[in-house]
């Protein structure tokens, strides 16, 4: 057979290995991964597809590009970082899943996530269920005007909108003054008691931004500088975003 050399395994060329390699921590390598399984252990997607935390760093070490952007795995991660923060190589798996989403075409990306980041979009608000400013000041009104009749305790609580120089510029998940009103009470309740200088604000207030989810950095940064906009604009000090 003579002396030809048989050459096995050999590493797979992989740009998607070559770009998240960036992102490691410094003198960080996918391939210093213990396969201790820390990260599988505590991630509440381990199991979803087949896949976990663990078997994903490892197939990008590998340098398996087809299978890390066609799994659906990586819509199904929280994006928690509990994985990262537990790994003893500090690998920042999140990162790794975010750079394998932002490869998707947007026409195959979850259509109810970049649905709502278009919707955020539309209007100046951010809200991913396109509440509109006047909409979204009626609501605040009428429902601090029930609750301050209801409950004389809570008489002189305040849910001020647009207020300048307030402490806090309160950010509010969008679905609660959409769908349940009610749910926004509480929280003013605990400002209310704990004395806290807040506002809302009619511009920027919804706190969800659904263009991170779909790794679209340009509009995730376009809905982030609106809202900072908003805070700036009022003069406030810290922006509470209550997501």
């Amino acid at each position: 057979m003579g002396d030809t050399a048989i050459k096995i395994g050999g590493a797979r060329k992989s740009a998607f290995k070559d770009k998240v390699m960036k992102l490691l921590p410094d003198g960080g390598n996918l391939n210093a991964c213990l396969t201790c399984g820390a990260c599988a252990s505590g991630c509440p997607a381990t199991g979803l597809e087949g896949m976990d935390p663990r078997k994903f760093l490892r197939m990008a070490a590998l340098g398996m590009d087809e299978e890390i952007l066609s799994t659906n795995w990586v819509w199904m991660c929280s994006m928690c970082t509990r994985c990262m923060y537990v790994c003893p190589m500090q690998i920042n798996i999140p990162q790794l899943v975010f750079n394998a989403r932002a490869q998707w075409p947007k026409d195959k990306k979850p259509k109810g996530i970049t649905g709502s980041c278009d919707m955020a979009l539309k209007n100046d608000t951010c809200s991913a269920m396109g509440a509109n400013e006047e909409d979204f000041q009626f609501v605040v009104e009428d429902v601090l005007e029930e609750y301050q009749e209801a409950q004389p305790e809570f008489a002189e609580m305040k849910a001020d909108i647009n207020r300048e120089g307030a402490y806090y510029f309160l950010n509010q998940n969008s679905r609660e003054p959409v769908t349940e009103p009610d749910e926004m009470v509480p929280l003013w309740k605990i400002m209310h008691l704990a004395g806290a200088d807040w506002t809302y604000g009619t511009k920027g207030w919804a706190a969800e931004n659904y263009c991170l989810f779909s790794a679209d950095n340009e509009n995730w940064e376009k809905i982030v500088r609106t809202k900072v906009k908003a805070v700036e604009d009022l003069g406030c000090k810290v922006w509470l975003n209550t997501e």
